[in-house]
């Protein structure tokens, strides 16, 4: 069934695909400048004063490119260029990663966060996740406590040895057969923390899940969290340091990144539960100073870049 479904909306993304080109030429056949229209979605609320609801999965407003302009005629150039990648990758139902897109043409996409913008592009405009596309990440993500399942017809069986750290599935949509015994999930923000719970034995005390992104999480360990917790409706913890950049990882497993804000929605954990030292704990508990780090001009700088919303325009 899930192949079936597979099948039709790569037929549909291909639809979508051959619609978009041909409006492109229809309009350079008649002189006509075409304009892309790409919409432009946030993950921040924008009303302070009181419950926030805010929809990141709602478009906040949309940029042009035209060909008008020299600055997008490259933004243009790589967006088509890659959008002919994958169009071949849903024709012969093949996956590649960003980095791989990167390689078929390196001096002309120049820079990999070049060819990231233009897959973003594309998602929002063929109102699709990253995946739909055939393009995945490279797995960077670890799992391990009680847990069982298959993906792609292989057995991953953490419940008989709880403490074996696995990596995360990169393609989530192979999971099959999820089965669990445990109470709830734990998600840590290093791989140096993963390593101590593993040594430490954790799981064999705790009846748990435990899952790294080894930092800041990538696509596929937050869509391997999200379907962990859709199915099997347990408790999740998050435990990260108190500082900015932990603040910031709590918040991309929470409500989603700024950059994929338009899959927000497919991405995020908002019952996901801080655990770890809050900012008010040392006064609350008189820690000694000496056990507080100063923040640093960049931690300052980073945490006003990331968490004041833009001024209005």
């Amino acid at each position: 069934m899930e192949g079936i479904r597979s099948s039709t909306r790569s037929r549909d993304l291909l639809r979508k695909i051959k619609e978009f080109t041909l409006s492109i030429l229809e309009d350079l056949s008649e002189g006509l400048s075409p304009l892309i229209f790409i919409q432009s979605f946030r993950t921040y609320c924008t009303n302070l004063d009181s419950i926030c609801s805010c929809r990141s999965n709602q478009p906040s407003g949309h940029e042009i490119l035209t060909f008008q302009k020299e600055s997008h005629v490259h933004r243009i150039d790589v967006l088509l260029r890659v959008l002919l990648i994958v169009q071949q990758l849903l024709q012969e139902n093949k996956h590649a990663s960003k980095r791989d897109i990167y390689y078929m043409h390196p001096l002309i996409f120049s820079d990999q966060s070049v060819v990231d913008r233009a897959i973003n592009d594309i998602c929002i405009l063929l109102q699709c996740s990253r995946h739909n596309l055939n393009v995945v990440s490279v797995g960077n993500g670890l799992v391990m406590g009680w847990l069982r399942f298959f993906e792609a017809g292989r057995k991953f069986d953490c419940i008989n040895s709880p403490n074996t750290a696995h990596t995360v599935p990169v393609l989530v949509e192979d999971v099959k057969d999820l089965v669990s015994a445990a109470l709830y999930i734990l998600v840590v923000e290093k791989e140096s923390v993963f390593q101590r719970l593993e040594n430490d034995k954790f799981c064999s005390k705790n009846r748990c899940i435990v899952i790294t992104g080894r930092g800041y999480p990538d696509v596929p360990t937050r869509r391997f969290l999200r379907l962990l917790v859709d199915k099997l409706c347990l408790p999740v913890y998050c435990l990260v340091d108190c500082d900015p950049y932990g603040f910031d990882i709590l918040a991309t497993y929470r409500f989603g990144s700024m950059q994929m804000a338009y899959d927000a929605k497919f991405l995020r954990v908002p019952q996901i539960q801080w655990l770890g030292a809050f900012p008010s704990d040392s006064e609350n508990y008189d820690l000694p100073k000496q056990c507080l780090l100063p923040l640093t001009i960049e931690g300052d700088t980073y945490s006003k870049d990331q968490w004041l919303p833009p001024a209005p325009s």
